[in-house]
């Protein structure tokens, strides 16, 4: 029996420990190879929860591979036995301590035994994944966030003000959320900062939801989507200097970059100059329409002649009253609208589709006139929301890590591996009725969550499994009912590595590129680490095509260099595929490959070079679908059920779907929480 729990004869445990004691030379197993062990269990066995039901029978096998893993890797790259270890803790030691709960520390002890056994002591052992991106510099917490904030906001309503202090005294709520995306962790911060007990549930291995990322086996980190920060998402900054995250975040030069067939590279651009002197809102955006060689003449003056007509030119003297014409417009698609004002097919295909599959998933057909007219209404009344950022590395380490530490350094706990099967309710003597409780499963064991209010912060088809259709609430309540109108719509993000670079811009040949002007060839990188080309450059922004089935791209070994960029590599190439239900039912490869193809479409400098790595994500129901008519069936964040809240970009909010949509949604969120206090409390 003592075989079959702990992989080992009783004798030699002891024989093992004796040798432990009396050599005085073997040191204790490190933190450090402890969570180098962890990782290794991680990428072998990443089903966190069947890791945890074999554990008895699965470890010793897990341990002794680890060892071997280890010993190999160290022979292979001749390192010393004196090297010191210096990696920290990773994300998925945490995960791992998490989803073991009270059975981790019995496994500690298990594996560190064995180990010990095996010979491997702090100073033999070599880190498993890559070596870690240099560390940030100390975060610098903002503690006055209305400098990222109202001052630039496009409209009062899109930045909530902020709660008062809670009064000496005031009652304390225990709040259970279920979904850790941005909508999650913004309803967090909020109930926190006002003293409030939170605990928050996620399905999935790593937080994050839609902009949540991973890292796989070989050290790559995985992104679930391509992450753009426009400069209105005020919200988000201020999320994001509370948690000292907004140092993270690159500026890109303002202008929207237009890649076509054959590497010709156009530009929208904004930046504008008279005197020396910089030029704003909305006179850069006139300069950039009237300027760009993304379209032709008269696509260029029937562009003008639509958005002339449009709200966007009331919303410079009006901007309340512009917006509520914009929301008047959900009815209508923007091919609709804007060709009924004027525009061409021309600007819808080579300029705005690009845009709106970049925006909502969906082309300028299928996506509402609201949602791109509400975007144009922010560029045009501020200067800095068209400029785009990006992470400058992982949103895991670089977006989602601070707010984590923040909440967890204020008592929040947060459960992964946790979902909500369904909810338990009760009516009260005027049968109203009222969450009693969430039955969550975790590894397959179930337990009842109780809380004074309780947060669904999910996605469309999230929300709509825990409130199935035939649910009582769906059938009794309208709010519910009509969400179950709402759908999501497929993407799939496909990285692409390259030993070369890809989108780098070189000389620009005589020859006319296919739109007229001279196109920017990209070039390849070179073998010679004395060149400068090695040195690693290119396109430093986010890359729009009307050319390629992927709308939008980035280098992100460019854009986002901190753990991106590799020294002995090129490019990361990711890329969008929007709409990507004829992409759903192929395999991996066969998406890699087509990807791939396209990209030499745009960049044909790069023939001759192969992706060394590839991933495919898929999503099945992403952002939700922004059609023409959808609006109404948009839920507020208050719901009819007195202690139950939606959180969510899907829910009743300016923004399109977006991050900055989830963290407003997350504010409105936990404001209609604070409001109810009293009511909650008792």
């Amino acid at each position: 029996m003592w075989q079959l729990v702990f992989g080992v004869r009783p004798w030699k445990l002891l024989e093992a420990w004796c040798k432990f004691l009396t050599d005085h030379h073997r040191r204790a197993i490190s933190k450090d190879t402890w969570a180098q062990l962890l990782d290794f269990a991680w990428t072998v066995k990443p089903d966190l929860s069947n890791f945890k039901d074999d554990a008895m029978s699965a470890w010793p096998t897990l341990v002794d591979d680890f060892v071997d893993h280890q010993r190999k890797h160290n022979a292979a790259n001749n390192h010393s036995s004196n090297t010191e270890i210096n990696q920290a803790c990773s994300s998925n030691h945490r995960l791992l301590k998490r989803s073991l709960g009270p059975d981790y520390r019995q496994l500690t002890r298990r594996a560190r035994r064995q180990l010990q056994r095996a010979g491997v002591s702090q100073r033999a052992v070599q880190a498993v994944a890559a070596p870690p991106a240099p560390a940030p510099a100390p975060r610098n917490l903002v503690s006055n966030v209305s400098e990222v904030g109202i001052r630039d906001a496009p409209l009062k309503p899109l930045f909530p003000d902020e709660p008062p202090p809670p009064k000496e005294g005031s009652p304390k709520l225990r709040v259970a959320i279920v979904g850790c995306g941005l909508a999650g962790l913004s309803t967090a911060v909020e109930l926190v900062d006002q003293g409030h007990e939170v605990e928050i549930f996620e399905s999935r291995p790593f937080i994050g939801g839609k902009v949540g990322s991973f890292v796989d086996k070989a050290g790559n980190h995985i992104e679930l989507g391509l992450h753009v920060f426009f400069g209105c998402y005020h919200n988000l900054f201020r999320l994001m200097a509370k948690v000292g995250a907004l140092e993270n975040l690159l500026p890109k030069e303002h202008a929207h970059t237009f890649v076509n067939t054959g590497g010709d590279v156009r530009l929208l651009d904004f930046r504008f100059k008279l005197g020396g002197k910089d030029i704003g809102a909305p006179f850069h955006g006139l300069k950039a329409f009237f300027t760009t060689d993304q379209l032709s003449a008269l696509d260029k003056a029937q562009n003008s002649l639509a958005l002339g007509t449009s709200p966007v030119v009331r919303a410079l003297v009006d901007p309340e009253g512009g917006m509520r014409s914009v929301r008047s417009l959900d009815n209508q698609s923007f091919s609709d609208w804007f060709k009924g004002h004027g525009g061409s097919q021309g600007s819808i295909d080579r300029m705005w589709n690009p845009v709106a599959y970049a925006l909502g998933f969906l082309d300028c057909d299928n996506i509402s006139a609201r949602c791109m007219l509400s975007i144009f209404q922010f560029f045009a009344t501020k200067t800095d929301a068209s400029r785009l950022r990006m992470l400058n590395g992982s949103p895991a380490d670089r977006l989602l890590r601070p707010i984590t530490d923040y909440l967890e350094a204020r008592g929040v706990k947060i459960h992964t591996r946790t979902g909500a099967r369904d909810m338990l309710w009760e009516e009260d003597e005027d049968g109203r009725p009222r969450v009693s409780g969430i039955r969550m499963t975790t590894a397959g064991r179930e337990r009842i969550v109780k809380a004074d209010a309780y947060v669904a912060a999910l996605d469309v088809p999230g929300v709509k499994r825990l409130i199935p259709e035939d649910h009582a609430w769906s059938k009794r309540f309208d709010v519910f009912g009509k969400m179950h109108r709402l759908s999501g719509v497929p993407v799939i993000t496909v990285q692409l590595r390259y030993p070369g670079w890809v989108t780098e811009l070189g000389p620009k040949p005589e020859k006319h590129g296919k739109h007229g002007s001279n196109p920017a060839v990209p070039q390849r990188l070179s073998s010679d680490p004395a060149d400068p080309n090695a040195a690693g450059r290119g396109i430093d922004n986010l890359l729009y095509s009307a050319d390629a089935d992927f709308s939008c791209f980035a280098d992100l070994a460019i854009t986002s260099p901190v753990d991106y960029y590799r020294e002995d590599q090129g490019s990361l190439l990711q890329c969008v595929l929007t709409p990507a239900d004829p992409y759903m039912p192929l395999s991996n490869e066969e998406i890699a490959d087509r990807v791939h193809k396209q990209v030499l479409n745009l960049f044909p400098s790069a023939r001759g070079m192969a992706p060394v790595f590839h991933s495919v994500v898929k999503i099945g129901q992403s952002l939700y679908r922004e059609a023409p008519g959808m609006e109404p069936f948009r839920p507020p964040q208050k719901t009819p059920i007195d202690n139950f809240f939606l959180a969510g970009s899907y829910t009743q909010q300016d923004y399109i779907d977006s991050m900055e949509g989830a963290t407003l949604s997350g504010r409105l969120c936990a404001g209609k929480i604070i409001n109810a206090v009293p009511q909650l409390a008792s």
